[in-house]
C-alpha cells in the first residue's frame, strides 16, 4: 500500500495541503445527495410537525401548565433536559424545551456519520489511496468531509428556522433553536475528525465518537438533575451548551460561543494528529494476532464473537453504568410525588409511578442496545466490501452458516445487553429503597424488548440478502422508532404511525397488565424476515475484494 509519511508532511503545507478540496466537496455532495436529503427533510419535518402537534395537544395556557408540572419529573429532566420557562409555559417554551435534545442529538449522529463515511471509512475501503494518487493535499479529505457538515448543518439550520417560524414562533427564539442544533453538529463532526486520526477502523472511530455522544448526555443529565435551570455540571457538556440558548424564555446566544471555540480546538487537535499518521493507519495501532489461531476460532461463531467482543465490553459497561445511575433517580420520584401530589392522581399511586419511570427509563436504554445490535450485524457488509467474507466463503462454510453465526452472536450479544440494562436499573432503584420490586421482573422486562429488536435486524438481514447496498434504509426505520417510542406519547402519533415502531408492541414492564401478543407477532415476524434474507443472501453475487 502506498503510504504518506510524517517526514514527506513538510513538503505538503498551505495550499498544497487542501489541494482538491472543492473536487471533493463536489463529489461528496453528490454521492450523499440523497442520503442527506431524507435527514435534512426528517428533522425539518419533525420541528414542523412538533409545533402544530403540541398546539394542537395543548391549545391553552392551562393545558400547557399541567404539562409543565411534568417537566420537573427525573424522567423528563434525563431525556430532554432542566425545563426553562416552566411557570409561564408557551408554546414555544414546550418545544425548546421537549423537542431540542432529540434534534441534538439526530444532528450529532449525522454530523459523526458523515464524517467517518468521508474520512476513515474511504481510507479503509482504500478509495483514498486512489484518490491522495491524484492532486489532492495530505488534508483535503477530512477538510471536504467537514465542510460537507457545516454545509448541510447551515441548511438544515436555515430550513428549521423557517419551518418555525412560518408555525407562529418568534424569530429571534427560532434562530436561536436553529443554531443550537448547528453548532452541537460541528462539535461533534470536529470530536469524529479527532477519533478518525486516532482508530484505524471506521467502526472503531464512530464508537469514539458516539460514546462521546454518551458521556456528553450523562454529564448534562447528571448536571440537569443536580439543579434546576442546569448546574456548573452541565456547563461541561457541548448538550448542556446548547440547552443554555433557553430559547422563547430569555433567549440568548453566546453559550454558543463556546460550541464554535470547541470545534476549532477539536479540529485544530485533529490537523495535528493527522500529520503524524500514515495515510490508512491511526494512531493507536492495533495489535497485530498470533500467526496460527486457536481450534476454538475454528468457527464462524467464534470468529463473530471474537470480532465482536471488544465493542460488546465496551457497550456493556457504559450500559450498566447508565442503568445504575439512572435507577438511583428513583428515589427522586418519590419525593417529586410530594411536591406534585397532582402526578399521585394521574399516575395511580407512587409506587406505580416508580414502575412507569422504570419501564420508560427500560424502553430508553432498549432503543439504544437496538442501535448497538444493527451497527453490529451491519459489520458483515464491511466484512464482504473488503473481501475478508470471500476468503470464509473459499473454506467449508457455507453462506447460511455464516450469515446464521452473525446474527446469531449480534442476537446473543443483545440479549446479554438487554440482561445488564435489567440487572443494572434493579441495582439502581433497589439501592434507593424506593421499590420493592424483584430483579427477575427487572430482567424480564429489559429482555421483553429483545423481538422488537431482533425485527430489526431481521429487517436488516433481508436487506443485506436481497439489497446490500440500501441496507442503511433500516436505519431510517429504526430512527423513526425511536422517536416514536420515547416521544409518540407526547406527539400523540396516528395508532397506525406507533404501530409501524417495534418498541409500542413491547411489554410495558415493570407494571400490571403487560401483553406479550405483541413480542409473539413480532418474534415470528423476525423469524420470517431472517428465512428470507438468508434466502437471498444464497441466491446473490460476493463481489470479490
Amino acid at each position: 500500500m502506498t503510504t504518506t509519511t510524517a517526514a514527506a508532511a513538510p513538503a505538503a503545507r498551505g495550499s498544497d495541503a487542501l489541494a482538491g478540496a472543492g473536487i471533493l466537496l463536489g463529489a461528496a455532495l453528490r454521492r450523499d445527495r440523497a442520503r442527506l436529503l431524507v435527514w435534512t427533510a426528517s428533522i425539518v419535518v419533525l420541528w414542523g410537525y412538533a409545533v402544530v402537534a403540541l398546539e394542537r395537544i395543548y391549545p391553552t395556557a392551562a393545558d400547557r401548565q399541567v404539562r409543565a408540572s411534568l417537566m420537573s419529573s427525573p424522567a423528563a429532566v434525563i431525556l430532554t433536559g432542566s425545563g426553562f420557562g416552566l411557570d409561564d409555559y408557551t408554546l414555544g417554551a414546550m418545544v425548546a424545551n421537549e423537542m431540542t435534545f432529540l434534534v441534538l442529538v439526530a444532528l450529532a449522529v449525522l454530523s459523526i456519520q458523515t464524517v467517518v463515511r468521508h474520512t476513515r471509512a474511504e481510507e479503509e475501503q482504500g478509495t483514498a489511496e486512489l484518490v491522495r494518487a491524484g492532486a489532492v493535499g495530505r488534508h483535503a479529505p477530512a477538510v471536504t468531509a467537514f465542510a460537507l457538515v457545516a454545509l448541510v448543518q447551515l441548511v438544515i439550520a436555515a430550513l428549521a428556522c423557517g419551518v418555525l417560524v412560518a408555525t407562529g414562533l418568534d424569530v429571534g427564539g427560532s434562530a436561536a433553536l436553529a443554531a443550537a442544533g448547528a453548532v452541537t453538529g460541528l462539535v461533534f463532526g470536529a470530536v469524529a475528525v479527532v477519533t478518525c486520526q486516532v482508530a484505524e477502523h471506521a467502526r472503531t472511530a464512530s464508537g469514539l465518537a458516539l460514546a462521546a455522544l454518551g458521556i456528553a448526555w450523562i454529564v448534562r443529565a447528571a448536571g440537569d438533575l443536580q439543579q434546576v435551570g442546569g448546574s456548573p455540571l452541565s456547563w461541561a457538556s457541548p448538550l448542556g451548551w446548547a440547552l443554555q440558548t433557553r430559547a422563547f424564555v430569555d433567549t440568548r446566544v453566546w453559550p454558543l460561543g463556546l460550541g464554535l471555540l470547541l470545534t476549532l480546538a477539536l479540529l485544530a487537535v485533529g490537523a495535528r494528529l493527522g500529520a503524524r499518521r500514515d495515510l490508512g493507519a491511526g494512531l493507536v495501532a492495533p495489535r497485530p494476532g498470533p500467526a496460527r489461531a486457536r481450534a476454538s476460532l475454528a468457527t464462524p461463531t467464534a470468529l463473530a464473537w471474537r470480532l465482536h467482543r471488544g465493542s460488546a465490553t465496551a457497550w456493556a459497561v457504559a450500559l450498566a453504568a447508565g442503568a445504575v445511575v439512572t435507577g438511583t433517580f428513583a428515589d427522586a420520584v418519590g419525593a417529586m410525588i410530594d411536591e406534585m401530589p397532582q402526578l399521585q392522581h394521574v399516575l395511580g399511586g407512587s409506587g406505580e409511578l416508580v414502575d412507569v419511570f422504570a419501564s420508560l427509563m427500560v424502553m430508553f436504554l432498549a432503543v439504544l442496545v437496538a442501535g448497538f445490535a444493527l451497527a453490529s450485524f451491519h459489520g458483515v457488509r464491511t466484512e464482504e466490501q473488503r473481501g475478508r467474507l470471500e476468503s470464509v466463503l473459499g473454506t467449508s462454510v457455507s453462506r447460511q452458516r455464516w450469515l446464521g453465526a452473525r446474527v446469531g452472536v449480534t442476537l446473543g450479544t443483545t440479549a446479554g445487553l438487554l440482561l445488564v440494562v435489567g440487572v443494572g436499573l434493579w441495582v439502581g432503584v433497589a439501592s434507593t429503597g424506593s421499590s420493592t420490586t424483584p430483579l427477575g421482573t427487572f430482567v424480564v422486562a429489559a429482555l421483553g424488548h429483545l423481538p422488537a429488536i431482533a425485527l430489526l435486524v431481521a429487517a436488516a438481514v433481508v436487506c443485506y440478502g436481497w439489497w446490500p447496498t440500501g441496507s442503511g434504509i433500516v436505519w431510517g426505520w429504526f430512527g423513526f422508532s425511536a422517536v416514536a417510542a420515547v416521544y409518540g406519547g407526547l406527539l400523540r402519533l396516528p395508532t397506525w404511525l406507533l404501530d409501524l415502531a417495534p418498541f409500542t408492541h413491547s411489554p410495558a414492564l415493570p407494571g400490571a397488565g403487560a401483553s406479550w401478543v405483541g413480542a409473539a407477532v413480532m418474534a415470528v415476524l423476525a423469524v420470517g424476515l431472517g428465512v428470507v434474507g438468508v434466502a437471498g443472501f444464497r441466491r446473490r453475487d460476493v463481489p470479490t475484494g
